[in-house]
C-alpha cells in the first residue's frame, strides 16, 4: 500500500471522520485507505435519528457536554476541547452541509435527511484522496518486522504492509474490531448494550403505542438510576429518552440482573406523591361532579389517566364526589410512583449503542493512540465510551475520529518505533 500508508478499518462514522480527516492533513506525503467489510459503508448514519441523523447536539462547552457520558466523561474532556460540537458544526459547514438546533438541543442537517450526511463524508472522502474499499474485510491485524508498521490481513488472503492503523469497527453487532485490538495487546471491558426500550406487559399500557408523555421521570427503585424526560409507550413496553438516558447510565447494572427489574414512573415529575394527593383532594373540591376518567390535574393523556384511574380502584363513571381519601391516595401512586415489570430489552430501531470495549486507561485520547501498541489507533464505539441519546454518540465519534486520523497523519520519522519508514 506504499510507505506512509494509514489504513482506516470500519466505514462507519468514526472510521470516515478518521479517513477523512488523515488525508485532509495529508498534504501530499501520506495515502489513507479505508476497509469497510460490507457493501454498504455508513449504513448507520444512513438510518440514524429516524433516517434524519442526530449529527451532534448544541453544547459548546466541554465541562457540560461530558455530563452526557455515562463512560469515557474524563478522557473526552481535553479532546472536546480540541474538537467538539462548535468545531463539528464548522467543519460541517465547511463541508457544505448546514445544521440546525430543535428545542431540545439535538442538531439535524436543515435538510431533515440523513442522506445529506452520507453524501457529506463520501464527496469529502472522495474529494481528499480516500481509497474506499467496500467488501473488503481485515480478518487479522499483526506488527511488522522489527516492530515496525503492521501486516494487515484481508479477507481475500493477501497480506498488506501499512504504516499506522486506525481500527473503527465496534458495536454490538461488530465484535471483529474488538478481536483486532485485542490481537495487538488491548485488554477490553465486556460490551453489553446501552441505549435500548424495555418491554412491559401490563394493563395500564396495552393498546397505548404511540402514546407520549411530554415530560416524565424513570427510576430503578434499590439503586441511583434516575432520569427524566419524554415517555413513549410502545407496542412491546416503554421508550423515549426517559428511558433511553436511565438504560446508558445502567448499562451494567441491568445487564446483571439480566434486565429484569422493577421500574418506577412519574407521569407528573414536578410532584411528590404528598403534592399529588393534595392536588387531586383540590381538583375534588373544585369538580365534584366530573366523572374522575375525564381528567386531573396534572396534563397527563387522557387515555393514559383512563388506566391509572382503573388501577387505582375508581370506575370510570365514578364522580370525584364519590372518590375517597383512600382512592385518591391510591390515584396519586399511579401517577407519580407507578411501578412497571420490566421483563426485557429491545434495540432503540437504529440506537446501536454499546458499553465497553477498549479500556480508556490503555488509550492516549489526546490522540487516540494505543499506549500499548504504539502507530494504533482505537476510535468511535471500539472503544469504552458511550453517550445518552441525543446525538452525543456521534460527536464522540467525530472527536474520536478527528483526532485519530490527524495523529495518525503525522510524519513518519525513523525514530518513530510504531511505524515503518
Amino acid at each position: 500500500m506504499g510507505s506512509h500508508t494509514v489504513l482506516v478499518v470500519g466505514g462507519g462514522a468514526a472510521g470516515f471522520f478518521a479517513a477523512i480527516a488523515a488525508a485532509e492533513a495529508a498534504t501530499g506525503r501520506g495515502r489513507v485507505v479505508l476497509c469497510e467489510a460490507t457493501a454498504h459503508p455508513l449504513a448507520k448514519v444512513r438510518v440514524s435519528g429516524g433516517g434524519r441523523c442526530n449529527v451532534t447536539h448544541a453544547c459548546p462547552e466541554p465541562r457540560e457536554l461530558i455530563k452526557r457520558y455515562p463512560r469515557g466523561s474524563r478522557e473526552l474532556l481535553g479532546a472536546f476541547h480540541r474538537f467538539g460540537p462548535r468545531e463539528t458544526v464548522a467543519w460541517f459547514a465547511e463541508h457544505g452541509v448546514e445544521l440546525k438546533t430543535e428545542s431540545d438541543g439535538r442538531m439535524f442537517p436543515v435538510t431533515d435527511s440523513s442522506a445529506t450526511i452520507v453524501d457529506c463524508l463520501q464527496a469529502s472522502a472522495a474529494r481528499a484522496g480516500v481509497e474506499v474499499r467496500t467488501r473488503c474485510g481485515v480478518t487479522a491485524v499483526a506488527r511488522g518486522a522489527g516492530g515496525t508498521g503492521f501486516n494487515v490481513t484481508l479477507a481475500t488472503g493477501s497480506v498488506e504492509r501499512v504504516d499506522r492503523l486506525i481500527l473503527a469497527q465496534g458495536g454490538p453487532k461488530e465484535p471483529k474490531g474488538r478481536s483486532l485490538a485485542e490481537s495487538l495487546g488491548h485488554t477490553l471491558e465486556p460490551p453489553v448494550p446501552s441505549l435500548f426500550t424495555f418491554h412491559v406487559v401490563d394493563p395500564r399500557l396495552t393498546d397505548l403505542a404511540g402514546l407520549s408523555v411530554e415530560d416524565a421521570a424513570s427510576s430503578v427503585p434499590g439503586t441511583s438510576l434516575r432520569e427524566r424526560g419524554p415517555l413513549l409507550i410502545t407496542h412491546w413496553g416503554v421508550s423515549g429518552p426517559a428511558v433511553l438516558k436511565l438504560s446508558a447510565w445502567g448499562a451494567r447494572e441491568l445487564a446483571t440482573r439480566n434486565y429484569r427489574f422493577s421500574l418506577e414512573l412519574n407521569f407528573a415529575p414536578e410532584y411528590s406523591r404528598e403534592r399529588a394527593r393534595e392536588a387531586l383532594v383540590s381538583f375534588r373540591s373544585q369538580h365534584p361532579k366530573r366523572q374522575v376518567s375525564t381528567g386531573g390535574p396534572f396534563g397527563v393523556p387522557s387515555r393514559l389517566w383512563e388506566r391509572l384511574v382503573t388501577a387505582a380502584g375508581i370506575g370510570s363513571t365514578t364522580p370525584w364526589s364519590q372518590t375517597s381519601n383512600d382512592a385518591v391516595q391510591a390515584l396519586s401512586a399511579q401517577v407519580v410512583a407507578a411501578t412497571f415489570a420490566v421483563t426485557g430489552k429491545s434495540m432503540n430501531k437504529e440506537e446501536f449503542v454499546t458499553c465497553g470495549g477498549v479500556k480508556r486507561t490503555e488509550m492516549d485520547f489526546r490522540t487516540l493512540e494505543s499506549r500499548v501498541c504504539p502507530g494504533l489507533y482505537c476510535v468511535g464505539e471500539l472503544l469504552d465510551v458511550d453517550g445518552i441519546t441525543g446525538g452525543f454518540n456521534f460527536q464522540a465519534a467525530w472527536t474520536t475520529g478527528w483526532l485519530a486520523g490527524r495523529a495518525a497523519m503525522a510524519p513518519v520519522t525513523a525514530s518513530d518505533p510504531g511505524n515503518g519508514v
